[in-house]
């Protein structure tokens, strides 16, 4: 007679057993070698039958016996909706972490932005300080300028009103110049006709001593009117030299009048194009001011959206990591007694 294979009980085992050794004994239940991860098949198969008490199931009863492979296929079907849980979880908490790290990134950008933004206002406002410095000096540099031209305007009125007098001294110079030409040419006409008579009187009357000697007489006076006439001539020359001489200083000083002039219209014209420049800058930095605030205010509006995407993926997460219902009653039961079962059981085979 044929004796029954005898067999493991560990389910996942089966493996075949020996037949006990000559001097009889016991058969063996469970495998004496093989482990599974390190436990053996007897507390594999208390394991099992701690699971099927826990779900309520008799281990003993040939009526309502679950194999290992049916178990396994429960706990199968429980674990893939965890595992896709965990997994979704996971990914909503890496995404998350993302979104928050971008968020995050991009507040201290638009800080970092609206810091730079400040030190390009406080930069425009010294820019503006100081070309507002310079307006003012530009201002004042124009008023000097004014005032020197004034001044220069003044000196050669007063250059001009000097020339006029030398002008009319030279006139007047001139006048007597020829006054005493015309009373030099008299005394000269005079002495012609005074020389015409002596001597038509020394032809005439050369007996008559008393005529003679007041010829004589008159000649003399002649002669010493006609050196008075040069006398006074060459001091009308040195004259008419000395107005010249104040005509050309009159000028000389209304040339640098006119070159004073010039200088200060150049000035003034500077003064100008710098009071320009000084508004251009000005309206440019304004420019700049204003652009830098939008882009403050637009990176704020990022900042506040940003924060209110935290907030709804941190709901989102919320409602995710609250427990829901996935299967009955009893799958939850299934679920606290696989947390008792080794991971061995679906990784691998014995090993020895």
């Amino acid at each position: 007679m044929i004796e029954d294979v005898v067999r493991c009980g560990y389910s996942k085992c089966r493996a075949e057993l020996p037949a006990p050794g000559p001097q009889g004994g016991r058969r063996r239940s469970f495998c004496r070698d093989t482990r599974w991860d390190g436990r053996t098949c007897a507390q594999m198969a208390r394991s099992e039958r701690e699971a099927l008490g826990a779900l309520g199931l008799d281990a003993g009863s040939s009526t309502f016996r679950l194999d290992a492979e049916r178990l396994r296929e429960h706990l199968d079907v429980v674990r893939a909706p965890v595992e896709a849980l965990t997994e979704a979880l996971a990914s909503v908490i890496t995404r998350l972490d993302e979104v928050e790290a971008a968020a995050v990134q991009a507040v201290e950008t638009a800080h970092a932005q609206v810091a730079e933004a400040e030190r390009a206002r406080v930069a425009a406002e010294e820019a503006r300080e100081q070309a507002e410095q310079r307006a003012r000096q530009s201002v004042a540099a124009a008023e000097r300028a004014a005032k020197e031209r004034t001044e220069a305007v003044e000196r050669a009125s007063a250059a001009a009103r000097q020339a006029l007098e030398a002008t009319e001294a030279l006139g007047a110079a001139r006048q007597q110049a020829e006054e005493a030409v015309t009373g030099q040419r008299a005394a000269e006409a005079r002495t012609a006709q005074e020389a015409e008579r002596a001597a038509t009187a020394e032809r005439e009357t050369r007996g008559a001593v008393v005529a003679a000697e007041r010829a004589l007489v008159e000649r003399d006076a002649a002669r010493a009117g006609e050196q008075e006439h040069r006398t006074e001539a060459a001091a009308l020359r040195e004259a008419l030299g000395a107005a010249r001489d104040r005509a050309r200083d009159a000028e000389a000083e209304r040339d640098r009048s006119a070159v004073a002039r010039e200088k200060a219209d150049d000035a003034l014209a500077e003064a100008r194009r710098d009071a320009e420049a000084s508004r251009s800058e000005r309206e440019d930095l304004a420019g700049r001011l204003s652009a830098e605030t939008a882009r403050a205010a637009r990176e704020e509006r990022d900042r506040t959206r940003a924060e209110a995407e935290i907030e709804r993926l941190r709901a989102e997460l919320a409602r995710a990591a609250e427990p829901r219902p996935l299967h009955p009653e009893d799958l939850r039961t299934l679920v606290a007694a696989l947390a008792r079962v080794p991971a061995a059981e679906d990784s691998g085979g014995p090993t020895g």
